[in-house]
């Protein structure tokens, strides 16, 4: 069958764009691999579908497919993206849109200057929220946050952890200069630790100082992005739980620049974290599934 795409980009963490509002799609994990495909596809870090809110005030279903064909709970820049793409094909006018993934609600704001602002949720730090095995590990405290020390396979020394959840699992750790990094080496290890039942994704995090840091994520099934929001909000927010961050910081990935906003915790909880950054169109197309 043909299938119409999108390709667009947030801060070089690319996707193809599928509508479903108005035909329901359905793809194997197979066909989204072959979308996913730099060669022999169109080629994305991941597959969004768009589809018809299910329920009253839910504008929009936003599912996510990494490459691998595998279906995933979040996508920060993704989610940027999302909000461009239906203003762009006119489903909807609204400045402000909330939209449904497999297990959050996320409202998505489309600024006057053209960037996208999204409220992620609040983050999640207990364990089975995350989730997180510490079975058997003795954490430090800094500034009162768990660093957890990973023993892994490959790598001489335990590695020091924070771990939290935008929606999906994240491990941070701080690194002296994400240019000399262990990305390519580090990033499967620790991303396979049997402490994360679900796997995890591993966020490599430079500290420049109270409100700049420098960040590389390697994803969970899809390797190191040039940029990753939800690992770009995990970070701030460690960093933050750290006592190392103010409360806006400007994060460069290696795709662009995003602007990460926590205000920490207040009377009822956990505030929401914001992400603001850009998302643009690059080409359409069809292509034979």
């Amino acid at each position: 069958m043909k299938v119409h795409f999108t390709k667009m980009q947030g801060a070089g963490n690319d996707f193809v764009v599928l509508d479903a509002t108005q035909t329901p799609l359905s793809l194997t994990p197979e066909q989204m691999r072959h979308l996913g495909d730099r060669r022999f596809g169109v080629g994305a870090d991941q597959i969004l579908v768009v589809e018809p809110g299910r329920e009253p005030g839910i504008d929009f279903g936003y599912r996510i497919f990494n490459n691998s064909g595998d279906e995933v709970e979040q996508c920060g820049n993704g989610a940027r993206c999302f909000v461009r793409y239906v203003h762009e094909k006119g489903l909807s006018l609204k400045r402000l849109i909330r939209v449904q993934t497999i297990n959050a609600l996320l409202e998505l704001r489309l600024r006057d200057d053209g960037g996208v602002t999204v409220d992620m949720g609040a983050p999640r730090f207990e364990p089975a929220q995350i989730p997180f095995d510490p079975q058997g590990l003795v954490p430090t405290l800094r500034n009162g946050f768990e660093q957890w020390p990973l023993r892994v396979a490959g790598i001489a020394q335990p590695v020091e952890v924070a771990v939290l959840s935008m929606g999906n699992p994240h491990a941070v750790l701080l690194v002296d200069d994400v240019d000399t990094a262990p990305v390519a080496a580090w990033g499967p290890l620790i991303e396979h630790h049997p402490a994360f039942p679900r796997k995890v994704n591993v966020g490599f995090l430079q500290i420049i100082d109270r409100g700049h840091v420098r960040l590389r994520v390697f994803e969970r099934d899809a390797g190191e992005t040039l940029a990753c929001g939800t690992g770009a909000c995990a970070a701030v927010v460690a960093g933050i739980r750290l006592g190392l961050l103010d409360a806006e910081v400007e994060l460069q990935a290696r795709g662009g620049v995003l602007y990460i906003e926590w205000a920490g915790k207040g009377v009822e909880g956990y505030a929401p974290v914001l992400m603001t950054g850009p998302a643009q169109t690059v080409f359409e197309g069809e292509i034979e599934l």
